[in-house]
């Protein structure tokens, strides 16, 4: 199973320092999904979505107790992908850029891994291929807005394994 990995086999970890969500800086990766006051037009600050490859779907993500430590990453080539808290929790999201994101036999880049701290009031859009590990979060459970496509989960989900590959593990930094 891709999330056991045997203490023996684990080189190195590394501490990824948990940056505060802001436009600029999350943007090699996606979008910042604020709120909107209510008969708001639609403008440029709106997300633009990559769905149209399949079957669009929207679903609440019920996630049992998450650690913060990873040695996974996945990204969808097919499709954008927007998660936000249900409940209004803050949670923890690592990222890397979606460089060629049409290639399924990409690797990440380990020296472009990004944490990001995301406030309960606020979602994340991510680009098309972009990598990511999360959401992480404190507690025995959460519950998290997924929109994504139907069958992303099957046919569209390219993971690396840091730990099986490199002997790396991701943790985040307190």
């Amino acid at each position: 199973m891709l999330d056991q990995l045997s203490p023996q086999k684990l080189l190195r970890r590394i501490e990824l320092e948990v940056l505060p969500l802001e436009a600029a800086a999350f943007a090699p990766f996606g979008r910042v999904i604020a709120p909107k006051a209510s008969g708001t037009l639609y403008d440029d600050d709106d997300e633009q979505l990559d769905i149209g490859r399949g079957i669009p779907r929207f679903y609440i993500l019920s996630l049992k107790g998450r650690p913060s430590v990873f040695h996974v990453i996945t990204r969808h080539l097919s499709v954008t992908q927007c998660l936000a808290s249900a409940g209004g929790h803050p949670w923890l999201v690592a990222v890397a850029p979606p460089d060629d994101p049409d290639n399924a036999d990409a690797m990440p880049d380990l020296d472009r891994i990004k944490a990001f701290r995301v406030p309960g009031n606020l979602g994340i859009k991510l680009n098309r291929s972009t990598w990511h590990a999360g959401p992480f979060f404190d507690g025995d459970g959460a519950d998290f807005f997924n929109l994504e496509l139907h069958d992303t989960n099957i046919h569209d989900h390219f993971s690396y394994d840091f730990g099986a590959a490199r002997g790396l593990e991701m943790a985040f930094r307190p």
